[in-house]
Order: C-alpha cells, then sequence, then structure tokens
C-alpha cells in the first residue's frame, strides 16, 4: 500500500477539525425556540426529514442547513412562528460560521509527517464552497495542500472526477475521512484506498447500517494512528 499511493486525500469536517458538534448544538437552540410546539426530540426528528428533502436543492453546509431550520420552524409550528423567533435561528446561523477552527488532536503532525516524506496532498470535502474557504483558511493548513476540492457530493462520479483530475490512477488515491458512506464505500469501489477515522458525532445521514470489511480499508481510534502504517 505504502508504495502504490500517489495522493493521500483528507475529508476536512470531523476529520481535520470540528464541526458536527456545531450542528447537534444548533438543533438544541432550535428546538428551545420550538419548545412551545413539541419536544426536542420530535422537532430535531422534523427538521431531520425537512434537511434530507431539501439535499437535492440546496446541497450541504450551513446555508442548507438554516433554510431547513426556518422551514421545519414554519412547518412545525404551523405558520405560528413569529418574526422574531425565525430571527433568533438565523442568529444561530451566523453564530455558527463564526466559530472557531479547531484542528483535531494530531492533525498537524500528520499533515507535517506526510510533507516531509512527500507526499501530494489533497482535501476532499463536500459543503458550501464559501463556509470551507473560510474554515480552510483559518485553520492555517492550505499551504500543506495541493488541491481543494469541495463537491456537492460524495459519490463515486464526484471521487471519479477528482482521480482523473489528479491524473492518477484510483489505486494510487488515498482518502482518510470519518464517515463510511461518504468517505470509504465510494473510494473502495473505485478501486481506492480509504482509512477510517471516526468522529465521536455522526450526523444521522452518514450513519450506515453494517460494517464494512475491505483489504483495502483500514480503521484507526485517531488520526495519529495512520503514522504506524505510513
Amino acid at each position: 500500500m505504502k508504495e502504490q499511493i500517489k495522493v493521500i486525500a483528507f475529508d476536512a469536517d470531523d476529520t481535520l477539525w470540528i464541526n458536527e458538534t456545531y450542528f447537534r448544538d444548533a438543533e438544541v437552540e432550535l428546538a428551545t425556540i420550538l419548545s412551545s410546539y413539541g419536544s426536542e426530540k420530535e422537532v430535531i426528528d422534523f427538521l431531520f426529514k425537512t434537511e434530507i428533502g431539501n439535499i437535492p436543492l440546496f446541497g450541504y453546509g450551513i446555508k442548507g442547513f438554516t433554510l431547513s431550520m426556518i422551514q421545519s420552524a414554519i412547518e412545525f409550528s404551523n405558520y405560528k412562528i413569529s418574526a422574531k423567533e425565525i430571527e433568533a435561528i438565523i442568529n444561530i446561523s451566523k453564530e455558527m460560521v463564526v466559530k472557531p477552527v479547531v484542528l483535531l488532536e494530531g492533525v498537524e503532525e500528520v499533515l507535517k509527517n506526510f510533507q516531509s516524506k512527500g507526499y501530494k496532498m489533497v482535501v476532499a470535502t463536500k459543503g458550501d464552497l464559501l463556509d470551507q474557504q473560510r474554515k480552510l483558511k483559518k485553520s492555517n493548513l492550505e499551504s500543506y495542500f495541493h488541491h481543494i476540492e469541495v463537491m456537492s457530493d460524495k459519490q463515486e462520479d464526484d471521487y471519479s472526477r477528482l482521480i482523473q483530475h489528479l491524473d492518477i490512477e484510483a489505486s494510487e488515491f488515498l482518502m482518510i475521512g470519518n464517515s463510511i458512506k461518504s468517505d470509504v464505500q465510494p473510494v473502495l469501489s473505485l478501486g481506492g484506498q480509504a482509512f477510517y477515522v471516526p468522529f465521536h458525532t455522526t450526523w444521522q445521514h452518514e450513519v450506515v447500517d453494517s460494517e464494512i470489511v475491505h483489504p483495502n480499508m483500514k480503521s484507526f481510534k485517531n488520526i495519529s494512528e495512520i503514522l504506524s502504517v505510513l
């Protein structure tokens, strides 16, 4: 594996830095605003269904999440939500945008190590382009990466286009990420290699029902453990 790899790709959110925690906190804040209309679980479940329905329209990221929160508030309250409460929901979104970018433990150590070994590294993530560019800049990690790819989604076709752009074979591509569904399965299906590093919080949409076993995949408890095999 080690000799074969030409490009190492990193997911961004919850692989390089904390992200999902902020979305879970925002869900709780939304449930507080809507507490007179239903329970926290009911609000969060309603929001999730709204988000999934809106992904084809708005994609991933804070902007799409905000629109889904507003839509959920309107519908869940049976159109009784006030303008002031909608403003409070928008403010939740604004607070998310200005959250600090907190690197996960060991990330910069791994990037420095791979850079010293001459690996070409890229970011392969999904979400809102402006938001991901902002987070990458605030992270101070830009200098480690040869290429930044912000995808509308992370399906086989998306990875295939990236691999073609990098002018390598799929077998020469290694993806490191925290999602089996988005970072591992599509890459393995193309013949690439994947390292799975779970984050303690996973969005429902990224959860898979069964474990995956594949000769081109390895799992690690934290990103620093990768240094033992590369």
